[in-house]
C-alpha cells in the first residue's frame, strides 16, 4: 500500500509539472500570458531591467521562436517521409543553439542556466539583444532589426545576409507587429502586474 501511495504521489507531481510547462493558451495577448504564467512577468521584468530591453520585444521574439513551448526544436529533415537529422541544435524557448547558449553561460557566469527554463531563456534573449545594441547599434526598441540579427547572428546581420531573404524580412515585420501589440497590451495590465510582484 505504501508503494501505491508513492506511485500516486509521483504521478500527481508529473501531472502538475506537465501543466506548469504547457505553453500559454493565448499567445496573442501579453496580459493573458502573464496572468496564466504568474512568475513570467517577474522574470521578464528582471531581464528587462538587467539588459534595458523592453519586455514586449523580448516576448515577441520568444513567441516567434517557440510559441512559448519550453522544449521546442527545429523539425527534422525528412527523406521519403522518414525523419532524419535536425538542421541545427536550436532548443528551448529562445531556440538558442548550443554554442551561443554556452557563450551566454560563460559571459554571464550562469553555468546552471537551462534553455527550457523561462527565466533563463528570457534573460538570454535580453543579453543577446543587448549585444546587438552594442555591436550593431540597433535601438533596443527596434524589434524588426533585432529579430533579423537574432536569426542571422550579429555577423550575418552586418554582412546583410537578410537582404536576400524576403521571407525573413516578412517574419521580422510580424515580430515587430507582435511587439507593438504587446506594448499596447502591457500598458493596460502592467500596473496590476507590478502590484502583484510587490505583494
Amino acid at each position: 500500500m505504501g508503494r501505491l501511495r508513492q506511485l500516486t504521489a509521483a504521478l500527481a507531481v508529473l501531472a502538475l509539472c506537465g501543466c506548469a510547462s504547457s505553453p500559454p493558451s493565448n499567445t496573442a495577448d501579453l496580459c493573458s500570458i502573464f496572468a496564466e504564467k504568474e512568475d513570467w512577468y517577474e522574470a521578464a521584468k528582471r531581464a528587462s531591467q538587467r539588459w534595458k530591453v523592453p519586455i514586449p520585444v523580448q516576448m515577441a521574439i520568444i513567441n516567434q521562436e517557440s510559441s512559448f513551448v519550453e522544449d521546442a526544436r527545429p523539425a527534422r529533415v525528412r527523406f521519403l517521409g522518414i525523419p532524419l537529422w535536425r538542421p541545427s541544435s536550436a532548443y528551448g524557448y529562445g531556440q538558442a543553439k548550443d554554442e551561443t547558449w554556452q557563450r551566454y553561460q560563460t559571459r554571464t557566469a550562469n553555468d546552471g542556466a537551462d534553455r527550457d527554463e523561462f527565466a533563463d531563456a528570457v534573460d538570454f534573449v535580453g543579453w543577446y539583444l543587448h549585444r546587438s545594441f552594442v555591436q550593431l547599434q540597433i535601438p533596443k526598441t527596434d524589434a524588426f532589426r533585432h529579430y533579423l540579427a537574432y536569426h542571422e547572428g550579429q555577423g550575418g546581420f552586418q554582412r546583410g545576409t537578410w537582404r536576400e531573404k524576403p521571407w525573413l524580412q516578412a517574419v521580422a515585420r510580424k515580430v515587430a507587429g507582435t511587439a507593438e501589440r504587446y506594448q499596447q497590451q502591457l500598458k493596460w495590465c502592467e500596473p496590476a502586474l507590478k502590484a502583484q510582484v510587490a505583494d
